[in-house]
């Protein structure tokens, strides 16, 4: 999702008045009143709301066995609900139309005898004097193509060979990750991919993939990178691309939900039979852990594509979302709505389905979209309850809104109440700008472009958003407090899917200046980002400068913008060898990755350097248990080489000009250190 800026709010403020001026019932049209209102006039209240009778029950939605299939519904409103019997998941022929027997606490039900796999259907429930469209049930797990009706299938001939001995690679502990972002299609699309199944989930499955000139690219090229977990943009079933065209070209990032427990449709061979996608995102799943992979969904509970003709609305109008004051739907997500967590039922929804998710198809973590909208005990129950399963299944969020909510902001699991939160990690943007540059402002530079004024920004993330006694919180660009309990609760970036590229984001900022001068520069930025405290995250393909050739929000701009191409790899190769002794750096020693606040601040001091452009700090005393007795990081953002103040001491040269090798590159005893200009140095000192 974007992220929040002042334009934006004004500009869906704007879009609201009219919703507004509807809720006025003195001047409410007949249309608006039937939109917003009871036939009795009553405007719908969030207490009427929540005197709906919640269900606890774990069997909503299909439960099938080759002898009958249960259907299950929750729709307190309905007067009737209705089974539609399908042969085809468009079209076709109707084959049953079967009244629904009401329930127990707004639970409407019916069973097929016989054996229904292959067949779709949809429900529709009768609310007031109006039967609303049909539609599945959130809690589908399979369907045909574009997701309008869901699918009878037997999960368990879905899993590809040896499903049931595939694991989650070995994770020690949270302080182990390295996130990559990635969307689906990018890695394949581009001709030089020499990827088979271009955009598809069997395409980040292939392994032994390279150009033409045999540089190596797709899965093989995450894992010899050293990452650890790949983060996929949405493959949730989502509205905006059209499954039954995709012969014509289409792209999105996917943050417009339809139907939240089944893999999208465009990304499979066959997006009309529903079996085909849950197989192959398994086979998916199933390649990247024999790579020694972990897989992180991006998933988008926050609001729905489409408001009123949503899976949830088509069954109980109105209760899964928030309101106004005026009975309109409240617009955080930027998007037409959003979601309600705290009302009973949207909350047992978010969990359920994301241990569906981690249950059937061995996801191993969860990035929230908008997490900010989300209430603290929601998020903390699926945490927990997560965590219960494996503790190192990581949940990570945006830790802000795009607009307003009506929510209290102290309940919500915004940035400044991640302290409460239980173990969930946010996105440190304070440590983002400081180190690029404002998002909102496409020329500003950051301090790895050499702009003064930012570095209490940049120690906040290297710190992992702590406090710490040498951070001066009051020149933190964004938060004018530590906002974590744990490094661990900080992720720490310079770009991903929303906005510029790194690449790109210097260009702008950077007018004029060559690319060996922008690869410096990138340097400095992400080495910071992996050798700070927190978990570093890193977009795809900035490891040789992946650019969108300028286009900042890239969600619709199609594959010839977003795709990955590997001939940049092939001439940025030295930049991408940089990262892979980056990733190695951070992963061989642990003083990179303290977990307890009073480590931080006990082992990790900032140098006393009189120069804005220049950033040190050293590890001291085998922090975390590292075989390094003390470690020293510089960093020169000046287009000049400068000399600086060391401690003294039997220092080896980790990273020299450009150059890391753990191995060393020489040695220095201090108490004077030349460094290059735009440089890192990273010193050692074993004993």
């Amino acid at each position: 999702m974007k992220y929040p800026n002042p334009y934006f709010i004004l500009l869906t403020l704007l879009m609201a008045a009219p919703l507004y001026l509807a809720g006025q019932t003195d001047s409410m049209s007949s249309d608006a009143k039937s939109k917003y209102m009871r036939p009795n006039d009553q405007i719908i209240t969030d207490d009427m709301l929540n005197a709906y009778p919640a269900y606890n029950g774990s069997d909503l939605g299909l439960t099938y066995s080759n002898k009958k299939s249960t259907f299950k519904i929750w729709s307190p409103t309905a007067k009737e609900a209705r089974l539609f019997l399908y042969d085809k998941g468009w079209g076709g022929d109707t084959l049953l139309i079967k009244n629904m027997k009401k329930g127990k606490r707004g639970t409407w039900s019916t069973d097929l005898s016989g054996d229904q796999e292959g067949q779709f259907y949809a429900f529709q429930v009768l609310v007031d004097t109006t039967w609303l469209a049909e539609t599945p049930d959130p809690y589908a797990v399979a369907a045909g193509v574009n997701g309008h009706r869901a699918m009878v299938v037997d999960l368990a001939k879905t899993n590809p060979e040896g499903w049931d001995h595939d694991q989650r690679p070995p994770l020690n502990s949270i302080s182990e990750i390295v996130l990559y972002e990635l969307h689906l299609r990018d890695i394949s699309m581009h001709p030089s991919s020499g990827i088979q199944h271009k955009g598809k989930y069997l395409g980040l499955a292939e392994t032994g993939t390279h150009t033409k000139s045999g540089t190596m690219t797709g899965l093989d090229h995450i894992k010899d990178l050293g990452v650890t977990h790949v983060h996929l943009l949405p493959v949730f079933d989502y509205a905006s691309v059209d499954e039954s065209a995709l012969q014509v070209p289409q792209y999105n990032w996917g943050y417009d939900p339809q139907n939240y427990n089944i893999p999208e449709g465009s990304y499979a061979t066959d997006p009309f039979d529903g079996r085909v996608r849950i197989r192959e995102f398994k086979q998916m799943v199933k390649s990247l852990h024999e790579n020694g992979l972990r897989v992180v969904m991006d998933v988008v509970y926050n609001h729905t594509s489409s408001t009123e003709g949503s899976v949830f609305n088509n069954l109980v109008p109105k209760y899964y979302y928030r309101l106004n004051d005026h009975g309109g739907y409240s617009n955080a997500s930027g998007c037409g709505n959003e979601t309600a967590s705290e009302r009973p039922m949207m909350r047992k929804f978010m969990l359920e389905s994301m241990l569906y998710w981690v249950k059937e198809y061995h996801v191993d973590g969860f990035r929230v979209d908008l997490m900010g909208i989300h209430d603290i005990k929601t998020m903390n129950l699926i945490a927990d309850e997560l965590h219960k399963i494996d503790p190192t299944i990581f949940i990570y969020g945006e830790g802000w809104t795009a607009g307003d909510s009506p929510y209290d902001a102290q309940e919500r699991a915004v940035k400044t109440n991640t302290w409460k939160l239980h173990g969930t990690a946010v996105f440190c943007d304070e440590f983002r700008d400081g180190v690029k540059g404002n998002v909102f402002a496409k020329n500003a530079k950051g301090f790895a472009s050499g702009e003064t004024g930012l570095q209490e920004s940049v120690k906040f993330g290297i710190v992992g958003a702590v406090a710490h006694p040498q951070v001066d919180n009051k020149k933190v660009n964004y938060s004018q407090y530590p906002w974590s309990n744990t490094p661990l609760q900080c992720i720490n970036y310079v770009s991903c899917h929303d906005n510029h590229t790194l690449y790109d984001r210097l260009r702008n900022s950077c007018q004029g200046e060559p690319d060996e001068e922008l690869v410096k520069i990138i340097k400095i930025a992400q080495t910071l980002v992996f050798t700070s405290q927190g978990i570093p995250f890193l977009l795809a393909g900035e490891e040789f400068t992946r650019t969108k050739f300028g286009v900042e929000n890239s969600f619709e701009a199609g594959d010839e913008i977003n795709q990955i191409d590997w001939k940049r790899k092939e001439q940025f190769g030295e930049l991408n060898e940089y990262f892979k002794a980056l990733i190695q750096l951070r992963k061989h020693h642990p003083a990179f990755r303290m977990a307890k606040k009073e480590d931080v601040q006990a082992h990790l001091k900032f140098l006393d350097i009189p120069n804005d452009n220049i950033l040190g700090y050293e590890i001291t005393d085998h922090a975390n248990g590292d075989s390094w007795k003390r470690i020293l990081l510089i960093f020169n953002t000046n287009k000049t080489g400068k000399q600086v103040t060391i401690p003294e001491g039997d220092w080896t040269l980790i990273a020299v000009n450009g150059r890391i090798d753990e191995s060393g590159l020489g040695n220095i005893t201090g108490p004077k250190a030349n460094l290059q200009p735009r440089s890192v140095l990273i010193l050692a000192e074993e004993n």
